[in-house]
């Protein structure tokens, strides 16, 4: 049996020409020779698999060559070719500092570099991973890398430019090398499977690239594998069965199932889902990612930004002519505050289904099945008691300028003085879709009912998970008390803080923004958050906290600092 050679490493580009995505930095460097402006140091970083050491070899054999063509690529006849090529040049140095990363490692590089080349003008000493060394290391490599030898060449290849010493930045010529596109990837991976002998459809060749991250070294391994489980013969249901590839298709029914509201049916493909194994988070995630495709497609001028093959381009603009733009909006942020929420929640699944079901009912069409009302959530009264609902017998007056009876419109009952109900929740109320008031209708049924107490319990749980980029904030919400009671049609949360100065920079900072994230999350406009203090224990010695009250404090116990602050005139506020 011959010797298997895996795809990364026998079609790894030998030549500018070939080497794949990085063309600014290719011509750059095939100038610098042209012209005879060879750098002592370089640092090529970069995400993995992008060519990075690649790069540095090409780079090398060029330098070296003795006949290089019109174009500076290398004949790959000459002596220092054909060594290279054998594996056996001594002009060219590979150092892996990961595990080479001493003080004495780099002592050893420093007297190596000091013996010419045997063969062409220079020696390149490729330091991979460079990131690696340890600090001293790097000290002692500052000088012979600022001034080395006329013939030694260095060039530092890293994933993580952040780790590297100022000094040693500012020693190299630096190039960044960007991640690999879909599309070049998939041209790269075309032409090998040509070579090889593999028959594989364009879907299949983007699932395999878009897994890859742009990297292609991951692209080609994951070629390899597929190819070991299909053959030479590669189906796409293959590869999604081998890869554990969520298909688009699930994505595709749930939005034509939310645009039906038809929630029964996003349940059977949510137990579908998991039921095959898929993580549920990356279901919601890969269903984000759907909703953002179909803004693309449905958006002129944006085709560039979709990378997926013309079949899937094809649906994508077929599904999104269906769907307005504020549907896809609205669906974008609810599955966008999914996924920051699922870490919290209780029930993540349930967190799921409840996700589906708001996707159901932004388009104000009832659902296939009626919601079943629980023992604690009564039947809606029928719309014909609602006044001022379509169906009533009060209809507005015919003309240009007709203008509803005014007995056909619900007053709107102004909140009271001192209330938490602020001018943003109207703002929020106009916003909220198929709620009264709104131009498009809906019934009011939904809204006038209040949430119970379990619900906004659950629902507050998820609104401090929705706030993990402050911790502290997180915190207090997670961990403060909460008492709940109906008024005057209102469900009031009464958040528990632990001193005034919390309860004052809640009620300025933050009440209305917490107020309409809570409100979004129950579909209900009508909670009101009142911020109140922990009350202290009778006869419970006061701590002071704020910095006044501390000075006031410790004046009132000892008299020479109460006068020492009054001779100097000190101001303790």
């Amino acid at each position: 049996m011959s010797e298997y050679i895996v795809s990364a490493r026998k079609y790894r580009p030998d030549s500018f020409e070939t080497l794949i995505g990085q063309d600014t930095i290719a011509r750059t460097l095939s100038n610098s020779i042209k012209r005879g402006q060879l750098a002592h140091a370089y640092l090529f970083c970069g995400p993995r698999g992008v060519g990075k050491t690649t790069t540095a070899r090409i780079f090398a054999k060029m330098i070296n060559c003795a006949n290089p063509g019109p174009d500076m690529e290398p004949c790959g006849e000459c002596e220092s070719c054909v060594s290279f090529k054998e594996g056996r040049s001594y002009c060219i140095h590979e150092l892996d500092a990961a595990s080479n990363n001493s003080v004495e490692d780099i002592k050893t590089l420093m007297e190596q570099v000091q013996v010419p080349p045997q063969v062409g003008k220079y020696s390149v000493y490729i330091i991979d991973e460079v990131h690696m060394l340890s600090q001293s290391a790097f000290n002692a490599f500052l000088k012979t890398l600022e001034e080395p030898p006329a013939h030694a060449i260095f060039i530092l290849a890293t994933t993580e430019k952040h780790k590297i010493l100022p000094t040693i930045l500012s020693r190299c010529q630096t190039y960044d090398f960007n991640r690999i596109s879909i599309s070049d990837m998939v041209k790269n991976l075309r032409g090998i499977a040509e070579k090889e002998g593999v028959t594989i459809d364009d879907e299949s060749l983007h699932v395999i690239a878009s897994k890859a991250d742009g990297a292609m070294r991951d692209a080609l391994t994951i070629f390899d594998q597929t190819v070991a489980f299909c053959g030479t013969s590669v189906s796409y249901e293959d590869v999604k069965r081998n890869l554990g590839v969520l298909d688009h298709e699930y994505s595709f029914s749930i939005v034509d199932a939310a645009l039906a509201g038809d929630y029964a049916k996003c349940f059977t493909i949510l137990d579908e889902v998991l039921a095959k194994g898929f993580n549920a988070l990356h279901f919601v995630g890969s269903l984000s990612e759907h909703l953002r495709n179909l803004v693309v497609a449905k958006t002129g001028g944006l085709e560039p930004l979709l990378e997926l093959p013309d079949s899937l381009k094809k649906k994508y603009a077929e599904q999104g002519s269906h769907c307005s733009m504020a549907f896809l909006y609205q669906a974008l942020g609810v599955t966008t505050a999914c996924e920051t929420g699922y870490k919290a929640a209780v029930n993540p699944r349930l967190h799921i289904e409840f996700t589906l079901m708001r996707l159901c009912f932004l388009q104000n069409k009832p659902a296939t099945n009626p919601v079943m009302a629980g023992p604690d959530r009564p039947s809606p009264a029928p719309k014909e008691e609602i006044p001022g609902q379509a169906g009533n017998d009060v209809k507005p007056q015919a003309g240009n300028d007709a203008k509803p009876v005014a007995a056909a419109q619900p007053r709107r009952r102004a909140p009271k003085t001192g209330s938490a109900l602020s001018i943003s929740a109207i703002a929020v109320e106009k916003e909220i879709p198929g709620q009264a008031g709104n131009d498009e209708g809906g019934s009011e049924t939904a809204d006038t009912r209040l949430p119970d107490d379990d619900t906004v319990r659950l629902k507050w749980k998820e609104l401090a998970g929705q706030y993990t980029s402050k911790p502290r904030l997180a915190s207090m919400l997670s961990s403060g008390q909460i008492n709940l009671s109906d008024g005057d049609g209102v469900k009031i949360v009464e958040f528990v803080v632990m001193n005034e100065a919390q309860k004052q920079w809640v009620e300025e900072k933050m009440q209305r923004e917490l107020e309409n994230k809570l409100r979004e999350l129950l579909s209900c406009r009508k909670v009101n958050i009142v911020v109140a203090v922990t009350p202290e224990p009778e006869n419970a010695e006061k701590v002071p906290y704020m910095p006044e009250e501390k000075a006031k404090d410790l004046m009132e116990k000892n008299p020479a600092v109460r006068d020492f602050v009054a001779e100097l005139g000190l101001d303790t506020k």
